[in-house]
């Protein structure tokens, strides 16, 4: 599993599953979106506008993006 979190968007992508598939996005909310792979099984989850839902502190280790 793998955490990035991009400051330029404020948002956070928890990364499950590293295999190359095609996923089926399914919002759970306004800022929660969860990317369904194969087999019905959860690949990642992105939440939007991170910091007022969380403490980005809690989820270290976490890889920053920066701009390009």
């Amino acid at each position: 599993m793998q955490t990035m979190y991009n400051a330029q968007t404020d948002l956070v992508y928890i990364h499950m599953d590293d295999t190359h598939q095609s996923v089926l996005n399914r919002q759970l909310s306004d800022d929660v979106v969860v990317d369904i792979g194969e087999d019905d099984q959860i690949v990642g989850i992105e939440i939007l506008g991170a910091s007022k839902h969380l403490d980005l502190s809690n989820l270290l280790p976490i890889e920053y993006i920066s701009a390009v």
